[in-house]
């Protein structure tokens, strides 16, 4: 999923090309773990591609609330790079504390199921709907996912649109260029599970209000 737009590639198609061509395919899964698949594992193993990437990485900062991350990939690319990654070589190892974490929000999602999932995406379609109530689509970007980019060009027009709406309570962070090209300026909002109707539908409302 990706981090800015929300949306997600063919990985199916992804994986069959880089096979094909004898490449190697590397997913970076930080925005799907602990959202998608039967228990949060992720986008690869729901599609079942585990033998066709070559790496994953996941990290423990997003959907596991800790912070870390790790690789996922064959013994031969662990070993390779226990012994070559200086960037693993010359880091501090995570803290007792932090893999306590880790290994509890596992847990976590295991003992909760499909619940807290269920509750997200029925909020992100409960949230398009809103968005399609306001006739606000085309500022959206295409998602199905949590990540929803609502399209404010402008750097100052954005900031001002976050702005009206942290004084109501809601949090938007404004994404500016260069972190996206200029006239791509937006909204970044990140839908949860906790989240209520009432919620959702009062957010919508005062954007189109805004905008």
């Amino acid at each position: 999923i990706f981090s800015m737009d929300g949306d997600s590639p063919d990985l199916k198609t992804f994986a069959k090309y880089a096979k094909s061509n004898e490449y190697c395919l590397i997913v970076d899964e930080a925005h799907a773990v602990g959202v998608l698949g039967n228990n949060g594992e992720g986008m690869v193993p729901l599609l079942k591609l585990e033998k066709d990437v070559f790496a994953r990485t996941v990290t423990f900062g997003k959907g596991f609330g800790c912070h870390g991350a790790a690789i996922l990939g064959s013994e031969d690319l662990k070993d390779y790079l226990v012994n070559f990654a200086k960037s693993f070589i010359y880091t501090t190892g995570l803290t007792p504390h932090s893999l306590a974490t880790i290994i509890t929000a596992h847990e976590f999602l295991d003992e909760l199921g499909k619940a807290p999932r269920t509750l997200l995406f029925e909020n992100i379609e409960y949230f398009k709907k809103q968005v399609a109530s306001h006739k606000l689509e085309a500022c959206f970007l295409p998602s199905d996912s949590a990540i929803q980019g609502c399209i404010i060009p402008g750097s100052k027009n954005a900031k001002e649109v976050a702005n009206k709406m942290l004084d109501k309570g809601f949090d938007l962070k404004a994404v500016l260029s260069p972190t996206v090209p200029v006239g791509q300026e937006r909204l970044r909002i990140c839908l949860h599970s906790y989240n209520s109707k009432e919620e959702i539908g009062l957010l919508v409302k005062l954007l189109a209000s805004y905008m």
